[in-house]
């Protein structure tokens, strides 16, 4: 083997065991990748990996992640929550990074570096802030969805970071601001190109590769797209990361939404843990050992300073005291994508290596005291605030914030086609909410148009029911008629949501049982259904009452259809007709006056696997005859069961 196979594997194998250990720890695996990192760097007794070929394809890894939060931020969304984005969320990364860079300036750092530690500290973790609130069962909490708010928009006001920092490096051969007003140019630029004809190729590119209904081609053509515009813009002299979150944000406006995020996630995590070793094969144990104290010193700077200013932002705003404290030490975190900043800021060569070693150390104490700060937040408050404020103040309201998808209490549909629309348009007429997958991406386009909550994608992808609002809904209901995907999808929902109902529609009889077994909570047999509307139909027609026309009815579902099933077999070339794989069958055998069977009750009979669904004596039918009942010479048994266990019986009854 290779010594280059030999590293991939070691460092595999070592992010499998740490990563392991991590989350059963509930602790964020970007903590695990980075412990990796610094045991295989080279500033680590024992094996050490080359970090050069693993930091370029790691920086593939912020190129995908900056695609997926542009998908989730489209310019629609970002104008209807313009106000959360350019007020409290734009506030805090300003205010943040300015405070913080005037501290460093104070404290003899050059300007550069003072700006880049203020990006890094400016970054809170939105996965350590959701998990830890998740847990506490706050996150629906007033102060959490605010918090949480700020964090997420952190995402997209870190964009201008990622524009601005390499021009920081090669300033110097120019002026600053010639430098900034070019780059602002080029970003505009790239802006332009990437939009206005992005527009208009990729919608119609992803129609057709969605038509052909390949998985590889739709996977394939997302990675093209997302380079391509990384490509792009790194040709006009700004990071790739820009150009895939352009990207992003173009996509984000269609009906591939929801398919293209969950078709990039193996890749962005995969290669978002590369990057988080390489990170930590920058770490240094024995010079973050000479620097411990400047690193306690440079976290408590952040968690201080940050959870301060939040605090004065959210009181700003009207809101009160006590949920302003409890969302400042929300966000009094470092994040992820500090990191992020942090090695383009090294690349750039804007920061010396010991003071990267600072930075890097605040930022990981603060990600480790962060579980703590949020877990007492209450306690933080109650210290911070007056005891009247503190007690007036209602903590555990609901925020009322605009969401990249509101819906709740809705009904999700797994199919689009002719069951799912029937369902959808009853369900919008009667004002209950929907939302629904669909592969066909023609029929999808249609739908969008029309203004219905329709999304291009393959249902049986839990990821993808997740991110549709899987999670929220009231009721799944499979309405397309493909078994082994509706019997893959409830294997996946039983396992992260047992107790949503799901419902199934199936149009062969015969895998009812297969698919309740599979967890689904009701199965409805389309062609049997078909034929219990017309019956009650009938029924009405020909005058019975109504209250007893519904009693019938439910009394066949409760029934599971069973005189519906009842079913005489006919020549074979017909058989479909009759019913679609219905398994049972009836068949009458008339007792001869030899047979050995007469004078015995039903009961005694050698039923074997069979039933019998009625018995027809001297002209008069009875249905469910009573197993008591002593057969008689000429009565007609009518056998329900399997084919070949109606074969068996009749031959035993008739010798």
């Amino acid at each position: 083997m290779t010594t280059a196979f030999l590293q991939v594997l070691l460092m595999l194998g070592c992010a499998v065991a740490v990563v392991l250990v991590f989350q059963q720890l509930r602790v964020p695996s970007s903590l695990g990748y980075l412990l990796v990192g610094v045991l295989l760097g080279p500033h680590t007794a024992g094996p050490v990996v080359d970090a050069a070929p693993v930091r370029a394809i790691a920086e593939f890894g912020i190129v995908f992640l900056l695609f997926t939060i542009g998908l989730n931020f489209s310019l629609p969304q970002i104008h209807a929550l313009r106000h959360l984005v350019l007020g409290l969320g734009t506030a805090q990364v300003v205010l943040t990074t300015a405070a913080v860079s005037l501290i460093g300036w104070m404290a003899g750092l050059a300007p550069a570096a003072a700006f880049v530690t203020g990006a890094v500290f400016a970054q809170s973790s939105t996965t350590l802030i959701s998990k830890q609130l998740s847990e506490q069962s706050e996150e629906h909490a007033r102060h959490a969805r605010l918090g949480l708010g700020m964090s997420v928009f952190q995402d997209v006001t870190a964009v201008p970071f990622i524009v601005v920092l390499p021009v920081l490096g090669v300033a110097s051969a120019v002026s600053l601001g010639t430098a900034l007003g070019l780059a602002m140019a080029k970003a505009t630029l790239a802006f332009a190109l990437v939009f206005f004809i992005g527009r208009r190729l990729l919608r119609p590119l992803l129609h057709r590769v969605a038509s052909l209904r390949s998985a590889e081609l739709f996977t394939l053509t997302v990675l093209f797209v997302s380079l391509a515009a990384a490509a792009t813009t790194q040709s006009l002299g700004l990071s790739m990361a820009f150009g895939a979150f352009l990207a992003g944000m173009v996509l984000g406006e269609t009906e591939f939404r929801h398919q293209i995020e969950t078709t990039i996630r193996p890749f962005r995590d995969v290669l978002l843990g590369l990057f988080f070793v390489s990170v930590g094969t920058l770490v240094d144990p024995a010079a973050m050992v000479r620097v411990g104290h400047w690193a306690l010193l440079g976290a408590a700077v952040l968690m201080v300073v940050k959870g301060a200013l939040v605090a004065a932002i959210v009181r700003r705003a009207g809101i009160d005291m006590a949920t302003a404290w409890r969302t400042g030490a929300l966000l009094a975190v470092g994040g992820e994508f500090g990191f992020a900043l942090l090695a383009i800021g090294l690349e750039a060569r804007l920061l010396e290596d010991v003071l990267g070693q600072i930075v890097l150390a605040s930022v990981l104490l603060s990600m480790f005291a962060g579980p703590l700060l949020i877990r007492y937040n209450g306690e933080i408050a109650a210290i911070l605030t007056p005891r009247s404020q503190f007690l007036a103040a209602d903590t555990t309201a609901a925020l009322h914030m605009p969401a990249s998808d509101p819906m709740r209490d809705h009904v999700l549909l797994a199919g689009y086609g002719r069951i799912g629309q029937g369902l959808g348009h009853v369900l919008e007429a009667e004002g209950l909410a929907f939302a629904a997958l669909d592969t066909d991406a023609a029929r999808v386009r249609e739908a969008r148009a029309a203004g219905e909550p329709v999304h291009f994608g393959d249902s049986a992808q839990i990821e993808l029911l997740e991110a549709v609002g899987l999670s929220t809904a009231r009721l799944l209901v499979i309405t397309h008629d493909d078994t082994s995907a509706a019997m893959k999808t409830l294997q996946q929902v039983r396992t992260r949501h047992p107790d949503l109902p799901v419902m199934v529609r199936t149009r062969d009889p015969s895998t009812t049982n297969e698919l309740r077994v599979a967890g689904a909570t009701e199965v409805v047999p389309e062609t049997l259904e078909a034929g219990l509307m017309i019956a009650s139909q009938v029924m009405l027609r020909l005058g019975l009452p109504l209250a007893r026309v519904v009693r019938r009815v439910r009394a066949e579902r409760t029934g599971h259809y069973r005189h519906l099933r009842e079913l005489f077999a006919g020549d074979p070339l017909e058989e479909s007709s009759v019913a679609e794989g219905a398994a049972d069958r009836l068949h009458a055998v008339t007792l001869p006056q030899d047979c050995r069977h007469v004078g015995q009750p039903l009961s005694a009979l050698p039923l074997d696997g069979v039933a019998v669904a009625a018995l027809l004596r001297n002209g008069r039918r009875q249905l469910q005859p009573d197993s008591a009942t002593l057969t008689e010479v000429g009565d007609a048994l009518v056998l329900l069961g399997p084919p070949d266990a109606i074969a068996r019986t009749e031959a035993r009854l008739l010798g």
